[in-house]
């Protein structure tokens, strides 16, 4: 687990408490069902319902810990009413214009353990997050990712 603070979004926070209930109380029994038939069908050894139902029920178990440690040490951010909406703070939604590309790009500043490439959704830990937190709309920050120096251009700032 990371020293650092565990914040997330709301959104972020009910997702992985859907997951942990989705893995209690549909995946889990229904792999137990499986290794428990298996078992019963004798030599344990060659049976691959076995084998593999009880491998699949260790990555389970290993997920639902996961999980509980890090909704456990969850710190849910709101971006409230108090903050300064023409800065960049966590949970914003940003558009972006990279320049050596001369595209547009929009994303979202979230926790850790909720990025996903596929929403844009990007922590705030990352090297564009970091260099984004506090910035207004029209600033233009140089990143330097995996020794690649990127510029961009806030565009737009909304929450």
């Amino acid at each position: 687990m990371t020293k650092s603070n565990n914040y997330i979004t709301s959104e972020g926070y009910k997702k992985l408490q859907t997951e942990l209930l989705e893995l209690i109380k549909h995946d889990r029994p229904k792999i137990v069902e499986i290794v428990s038939w298996a078992a019963g069908n004798g030599d344990r050894s060659e049976n691959g319902d076995y084998i593999y139902g009880k491998k699949k029920l260790r990555q389970i178990d290993g997920r639902i810990r996961f999980l509980t440690k890090i909704i456990e040490a969850s710190n849910i951010i709101h971006p409230g009413e108090k903050i300064d909406k023409t800065k960049i703070f966590f949970g914003a939604l940003i558009e972006l214009f990279q320049e050596e590309s001369n595209k547009t790009l929009k994303l979202r500043i979230v926790g850790q353990y909720e990025t996903s490439h596929e929403d844009h959704y990007i922590s705030w830990i990352s090297p564009l997050g970091k260099a984004l937190l506090g910035r207004k709309k029209r600033e233009t920050i140089d990143v330097n990712i995996d020794g690649i120096n990127t510029a961009y251009t806030i565009i737009n700032i909304d929450y």
